[in-house]
């Protein structure tokens, strides 16, 4: 199943992020759309705005492209942001709801008080990245081009899980993503031997 926003704004923030994945030949699209799709299964979840989760989802990681290419991926949540202000400027959306996609950007690897409730959703949505098994696998077949060794594949796509289970914070997200964590844990250990 594709993920198939229906609101303009997110659409426009796919579309942002798509071009820039393009244009920087980073090919994890299909890994940020599976992302999405259970981001807005699960800001329906807890009754919060789909298009504000959606779009500061789509823009939480805008500039990691470039910042992977220029090897300054620390960099990409501040770079991030700066393109979403420029994005939101003209987005015609109230300042509350800019700020909240603001917050949904500058938290997305967790934060010790989440400045609303969709920047909390979208930071445990993006989780589902590294922590669920179609993500987790679909970041391993990504990571297998990048990487000179399955060693080297196996313990980024670990330790990208170890960061993941750190920002989980929803009762919801503990308990469906933290099965799949420990399991994923045990798969790990064992092709490790």
């Amino acid at each position: 199943m594709c993920y198939n926003p229906n609101m303009d704004i997110v659409k426009s923030a796919r579309e942002l992020t798509k071009s820039e994945m393009e244009k920087y030949d980073c090919p994890l699209m299909p890994l940020f759309d599976f992302a999405a799709e259970k981001t807005i299964e699960l800001a329906k979840k807890m009754g919060v705005s789909e298009e504000i989760v959606g779009t500061g989802f789509w823009l939480m990681d805008v500039k990691l492209p470039q910042a992977r290419k220029e090897k300054k991926a620390a960099e990409h949540t501040r770079m991030s942001l700066e393109r979403a202000r420029e994005f939101l400027a003209s987005s015609g959306l109230d300042e509350d709801a800019k700020e909240k996609i603001l917050s949904c950007v500058a938290d997305h690897h967790g934060a010790k008080e989440y400045r609303c409730l969709e920047a909390e959703v979208s930071a445990n949505g993006d989780c589902y990245k590294f922590m669920h098994p179609k993500g987790f696998f679909m970041y391993l077949t990504i990571l297998g081009r990048e990487c000179d060794t399955f060693e080297e594949c196996l313990k980024q796509a670990e330790m990208k899980m170890n960061e993941k289970f750190g920002v989980i914070s929803l009762d919801i997200c503990k308990q469906e993503l933290g099965e799949y964590y420990r399991v994923l844990k045990g798969y790990i250990a064992e092709a490790g031997k």
